[in-house]
């Protein structure tokens, strides 16, 4: 069973364009932060939060060696996501199959039975 409010943040994090535009930079390889904020239109503040909420969502992590802070992908975040959304496609290609099944009885119940033809 998921734990809904780690989904909760995993989507939240998602459903920013900013923090997929850093995720999809972090999936080329991990970054320092001014790397990641280097090609985005807001300020190295604006990052420092994205990046903050991608950290608690679990999709990325960060190590600061000396002076300098490390970003990376940690899939643990992603994965969450995945297993939700195939959890719900699964839902509905279960219902789909069922319906299928449905409409298929009620089809043939509908056709007449096939006629005899009569002997010579």
């Amino acid at each position: 069973m998921l734990n809904q409010r780690n989904v909760d943040r995993v989507f939240h994090a998602l459903g920013d364009p900013t923090r997929r535009a850093m995720l999809e930079r972090l999936s080329r390889g991990p970054a320092s932060v001014s790397q990641l904020a280097e090609p985005l239109p807001v300020s190295l503040a604006a990052v420092v939060q994205h990046l903050q909420v991608l950290e608690e969502s679990g999709m990325v992590r960060t190590e600061k060696v000396g002076r300098v802070r490390t970003c990376s992908l940690a899939p643990d975040g992603l994965r969450l996501a995945e297993q939700w959304l195939n959890e719900r496609m699964s839902l509905w290609e279960r219902r789909l199959d069922r319906l299928g099944d449905i409409l298929a009885e009620e089809e043939e119940a509908e056709e007449p039975p096939p006629s005899r033809k009569k002997k010579p």
